[in-house]
């Protein structure tokens, strides 16, 4: 079984690991209101997701 002859440095650890980003939530606009929400989450203004009520909002 192969297994690392040495340890990686914590320098070297967070060089290779700096590369590595997330990127930012997808934004979408809202088929029922039109108002910009995040992708594939219900819509806080109006409580709609795939084009059915599923959080009532007054």
């Amino acid at each position: 079984m192969a297994v690392p002859k040495r340890r990686r440095s914590r320098a070297r650890k967070n060089k290779r690991r700096a590369a590595i980003k997330h990127s930012k939530p997808t934004v979408v606009l809202c088929p029922q209101c039109h108002e910009p929400k995040r992708a594939h989450f219900v819509c806080d203004e109006c409580g709609y997701y795939r084009e059915k009520e599923v959080v009532k909002k007054s």
